[in-house]
């Protein structure tokens, strides 16, 4: 800042610039053209600019991208789950992790902070610059996402109770609607004071955070509080064969219809995952018109495609959503925190299930990414390079052999180069990423942190899983270990 006055610096010629066209509602590619930041602000994307400048960046082999938005993600405990639960589901539910290893594996409280650091990293390096964690509500959530410089929209979850499996093959839940209704006030009162944060880049929402595990009265009242501060909840729902029969044995409903019986299907509410529609092919279920309810609602959808593709389970598809006019994020929800291998699997997945090239496309992917992820969480000033939006971008080398040659740098990027060619990250204008490294904080100390907190969990698991298996009848390793 010079006299009073944001700094203002100028990349010039750009290579790329995936520039936002208001006129279309959509990015545009823009050739040897000019992007300017002041402060925390973009300020110019186009032509030559002739103002003053405070730095020059020659640009000419870079491509400049908007900030991705992660819509979904649980970074205050999954980075612990690494090497455990890539190739582990339930063969009697549904293929799912949730219920039989997912509570075995818990790391401990204290281990949240290192585990959402490492995460942070991660995304950061990935293009992210947007996070919403869908997590457990505490006073030090805020703080410890701003010592990371990354955006973040704390999205606290609150519940009646967890749920458990006894024997492998059926979901028991222990719910007290009592606790649960003290979560959401907790909640409420932690979301108000992280909006306050004087960083200025956190903000605290409100989560239900499962279907089955919330009241119709909690969702109702969450819903309301979340208007009354003009945001949408949201709300994990359709994740899962055995949720879908849980909610049809409580209310003789789909997750679909019962969320709109009660109220709360409608554009202030985002379904996390929202796979398991009546007409997924892994359910015969003709009784009901989910897919045309969602649409008709203008209910959102946060899509995140690898957790689900390590259990053979798929969206289907991204491009039917969003043809149909059902918006859509994309999250990486569990680890890695990488949301360029998001946008990847969201293309492959969605072709695999549709049986057509054509199912799932890349831009459908990148707007989801960005435009469309920051207009769900009702930042129109973020996921796009125009003038009066925030200073959130990457910064591609288009020198990286991954990038060449360049006819499509979107599809190079995606397809191939992945988070190698992310080479400087923004937010709000100041740099958190330069060469391939953050710049605000060291994860060495909190991957030690994680070892440990992973290490406690595996010497737990006998004595929490139902039948007392150890980690390696659980999860094998990939071969056999042996000394020497």
């Amino acid at each position: 800042m010079t006299d009073g006055v944001a700094k203002t610096t100028l990349f010039r010629n750009c290579d790329w610039i995936v520039a936002w066209d208001e006129a279309a509602q959509s990015h545009t590619y823009l050739r040897n053209a000019d992007f300017v930041i002041q402060g925390a602000d973009i300020v110019h994307v186009g032509e030559g600019y002739s103002g003053p400048v405070d730095d020059e960046v020659d640009a000419s082999r870079m491509m400049i991208i908007p900030g991705f938005v992660n819509v979904h993600s649980h970074p205050g405990h999954e980075p612990g789950w690494k090497g455990m639960l890539e190739e582990l589901g339930s063969p009697r539910l549904g293929q799912s992790s949730l219920y039989e290893f997912m509570p075995v594996f818990q790391i401990g409280p204290e281990y949240t902070r290192p585990a959402l650091r490492v995460a942070a990293s991660e995304l950061l390096k990935s293009g992210v610059t947007t996070i919403c964690d869908l997590g457990r509500p505490r006073e030090t959530w805020a703080d410890e996402y701003a010592e990371t410089g990354i955006r973040a929209v704390l999205w606290g979850m609150f519940r009646s109770g967890p749920w458990k499996t006894t024997n492998g093959h059926s979901v028991e839940y222990d719910l007290d609607p009592a606790t649960g209704d003290r979560l959401l006030r907790e909640a409420i009162d932690i979301a108000d004071a992280a909006s306050k944060h004087p960083s200025g880049r956190i903000t605290g929402f409100i989560g239900p955070a499962q279907i089955d595990t919330c009241t119709e009265g909690q969702i109702r009242d969450a819903l309301d509080a979340a208007r009354e501060r003009n945001q949408p909840i949201q709300i994990h729902a359709a994740q899962s064969i055995v949720e879908f029969q849980e909610i049809m044995r409580r209310y003789g409903s789909t997750p679909i219809e019962w969320l709109d019986k009660i109220g709360a299907l409608g554009p202030d509410t985002i379904i996390g995952h929202c796979i398991f529609l009546n007409d997924h092919p892994w359910l015969h279920w003709p009784h009901a018109n989910d897919f045309e309810r969602l649409r008709d609602s203008g209910a959102q959808v946060a899509h995140c495609p690898v957790v689900f593709a390590r259990r053979g389970i798929a969206l289907n598809t991204l491009s039917r959503y969003v043809k149909a006019g059902i918006r859509c994020g994309i999250g990486t929800d569990s680890f890695p925190h990488n949301m360029l291998d998001e946008l990847r699997m969201a293309c492959y997945a969605g072709r695999i299930v549709a049986g057509s090239f054509t199912a799932s496309t890349t831009r459908d992917a990148f707007m989801a990414a960005t435009a469309v992820g920051a207009d769900m969480i009702r930042r129109p000033d973020l996921g796009r390079l125009a003038p009066g939006c925030k200073a959130d971008f990457s910064v591609v080398d288009m020198n990286n052999p991954y990038m060449q040659p360049d006819y499509e740098p979107i599809r190079s990027l995606v397809y191939s180069a992945n988070d190698r060619a992310i080479k400087d990250v923004y937010v709000d204008g100041l740099q958190v990423v330069r060469n391939g490294e953050v710049l605000n904080f060291d994860i060495d100390e909190d991957l030690d942190m994680l070892r440990r907190g992973q290490a406690e969990a595996i010497a737990a698991a006998p004595q929490r899983d139902w039948a007392g298996r150890g980690l390696e009848e659980l999860s094998p390793r990939v071969f056999p270990t042996r000394n020497g």
